[in-house]
């Protein structure tokens, strides 16, 4: 599992123009439901495939309302939901700040013993982090999009 995205060798790999340390966010999302759900691949893989899905050429990441698309090339079948509807396993993709005046930040979740572990929540995690709920993920930030995991 990848905890943030600006350690390792993952933080070197480019997309698009970029490091992933930068944008890689959503890529690093799949990468790891793919991990946790036992079917995984290896990131320079998923990276070739969501290069498609870059937002002028990385410097706004990937658009998050593929994500479920990625899944599914991937033998994931998900579905997008509100947050009420997240279920035990999905991808959270929230604004970090006031919406179009901050970034995009993409976290993959699962509800465990009555809280939701989060991988990958900041840049340079070495673990992962632990919310009682999804709002709590990004507190007082307009969540995008939610891909409940089947």
């Amino acid at each position: 599992m990848i905890h943030g995205q600006n350690t390792g060798k993952t933080a070197k790999i480019r997309y698009g123009l970029f490091p992933m340390s930068f944008n890689g966010c959503e890529v690093i999302s799949v990468f790891n439901a793919l991990e946790y759900l036992g079917k995984p691949k290896p990131i320079e893989d998923v990276v070739k495939y969501m290069r498609r899905f870059a937002v002028l050429f990385g410097l706004f990441g990937c658009n998050v309302y593929r994500i479920g698309k990625a899944l599914k090339h991937f033998g994931i079948e998900s579905r997008r939901c509100d947050i009420n509807s997240a279920g035990d396993t999905f991808i959270l993709s929230s604004w970090t700040g006031t919406p179009f005046l901050s970034s995009i930040h993409t976290v993959f979740c699962v509800r465990e013993n009555g809280r939701i572990k989060v991988y990958n929540r900041f840049n340079s995690c070495t673990c992962e982090r632990f919310y009682d709920s999804p709002e709590k993920i990004f507190e007082n930030c307009r969540i995008i999009a939610i891909y409940k995991i089947d």
